[in-house]
């Protein structure tokens, strides 16, 4: 499983379904959408990670 998803606080669930929502509404698939907001989720997540070493 991938821990930067894993770790997410309900909130930021939240604001991930409206991201996927948003790009929807562009004309974007789900399945991309959904790709879109999990890989800024992972850079994120990597960023932190980083910082906090």
């Amino acid at each position: 499983m991938d821990n930067a998803l894993l770790s997410l606080t309900h909130e930021q669930q939240q604001q991930a379904v409206e991201q996927i929502q948003a790009l929807m509404q562009q004309g974007i698939s789900s399945g991309e959408a959904i790709a879109i907001v999990a890989k800024q989720l992972r850079e994120a997540h990597q960023q932190q990670s980083l910082s906090e070493s």
